[in-house]
């Protein structure tokens, strides 16, 4: 058996059942790590004495959750009071946070293993890391959770965390062929996780399969849930979103439609759906709101650093600092207006489909891609899902992306759960 091949939960259920032990899982994975790390390059930290005494510790006690004993990645810009948080960036080489995130407290408090710190952009904005898409390492795995994204993909780690503020979260997951969910906006404390919009700011979660996905999300919102159900127990009814599909690719678009015509043979209602005028702003209204929001995130940072930031965040952060109080406000009522209107302009439909990016992942590591099919919906607060669905021309992954209403978490990964068993029947 190739424990590090487990999911999260089919390696929990082993580990309760006294089948296998949470330090063997956690050698597996830290031997996968030593194997592939010189490639991938997905890690940041490694402390393998500390993770292996976790496991210990996690075998010693009674089960605290669906998943107690499984170890997890944690995206550089969240806290961890044990191991080094540098952010992405030099200005915090060897940064060491007084406490862990609530998220990775949460974790550890369910009798999880933290396995280490994953590779991010710049205080996930957009300079890349060091790490490479498993899957070719000439091209990239997107960003700003590139570390966490690879990690997954390659089976060093069953569980990592993400987050998105852009396109952070649900690209380098397309880009690296697993499964991802960025849930409503404020469901969880994101105490300890670096700020850079709070209006936007959403922890996110990988694994490889939403049945994971789903358990992992509970306990950092530490609720009681039953398993996933496979579906929402009727036919869906699902709206393809063409309204960005100016900025995709032929193979994306392939994917969608190939996703759509396998969803109606499954039973589901798919329609083209459109949203409001109003909506095809976002894009724009998101980056003004952004840069100016990073002029605050960066109030202490920009004046003392200034030349150790990169060009591109330098230039976002001056961007908020020319638009005016009017410019902004501007960009706040017409966001606000489309996220009141959001759960009526998806209407009947459970979900809405698109692609989670441009394309197959670009060639090269110095950039990670296009945010825009993730800005709309980030500034939206609504949940998103990727799936992997086939691959592109260049034999690297593609995703689909279900979108579902404010609120409405549980249809999302229901839905996302129904496709992705059936992707390839």
């Amino acid at each position: 058996m190739d424990l590090e091949k487990l999911t999260a939960l089919e390696a929990a259920s082993l580990i309760a059942a006294r089948k296998i032990s949470s330090e063997e899982l956690t050698r597996a994975c830290l031997a996968r790590i030593r194997a592939r790390e010189p490639e991938v390059q997905a890690w940041a930290v490694l402390d393998e004495d500390m993770a292996l005494a976790a496991a210990r510790a996690a075998d010693a006690a009674k089960p605290a959750s669906p998943l107690h004993g499984i170890p997890f990645g944690v995206k550089d810009v969240i806290d961890t009071g044990d191991l080094p948080t540098e952010y992405g960036s030099s200005i915090f080489k060897g940064h060491r946070p007084a406490k862990d995130a609530a998220c990775v407290a949460r974790m550890k408090a369910a009798g999880a293993v933290q396995l280490g710190k994953t590779v991010c952009t710049e205080f996930a904005t957009y300079r890349p890391g060091k790490t490479k898409n498993p899957h070719n390492p000439n091209h990239t795995p997107g960003g700003s959770s590139s570390g966490s994204a690879a990690a997954v993909a390659d089976y060093m780690v069953p569980l990592a965390f993400g987050n998105q503020t852009a396109g952070s979260h649900i690209r380098p997951a397309a880009f690296c062929g697993i499964p991802a969910f960025k849930p409503t906006h404020g469901t969880v404390d994101l105490r300890g996780i670096f700020e850079l919009a709070p209006m936007f700011d959403t922890l996110g979660y990988y694994a490889r399969s939403f049945d994971d996905l789903a358990a992992y999300y509970a306990v950092v919102r530490q609720v009681p849930r039953g398993p996933l159900a496979d579906g929402l127990g009727r036919p869906p009814r699902i709206g393809l979103y063409r309204g960005l599909d100016k900025h995709s690719e032929p193979p994306a678009l392939a994917a969608v439609e190939a996703a759509a015509e396998r969803l109606r043979a499954l039973g589901a209602t798919v329609e083209e759906a459109s949203l409001p005028a109003e909506f095809d702003a976002l894009s724009t209204v998101h980056t003004t709101m952004l840069n100016v929001a990073l002029t605050r995130s960066f109030a202490e940072i920009y004046p003392r650093h200034h030349n150790a930031l990169s060009e591109v965040l330098r230039g976002m952060i001056e961007d908020g600092m020319k638009r005016t109080p009017q410019e902004y406000a501007a960009a706040v009522a017409h966001a606000d207006g489309c996220k009141s209107r959001i759960n009526a302009a998806i209407g009947s439909y459970d979900v809405l489909l698109c692609p989670s990016a441009p394309g197959e992942a670009p060639q090269g590591l110095g950039m990670t891609g296009s945010p825009i099919f993730q800005t709309m919906w980030t500034l939206l607060q609504v949940p998103c899902a990727t799936i992997p669905f086939g691959t592109g021309p260049k034999g690297l992954p593609l995703g689909v992306q279900l979108i579902g209403k404010r609120d409405d978490d549980e249809t999302v990964l229901r839905a996302a759960k129904w496709l992705h068993a059936r992707a390839n029947g």
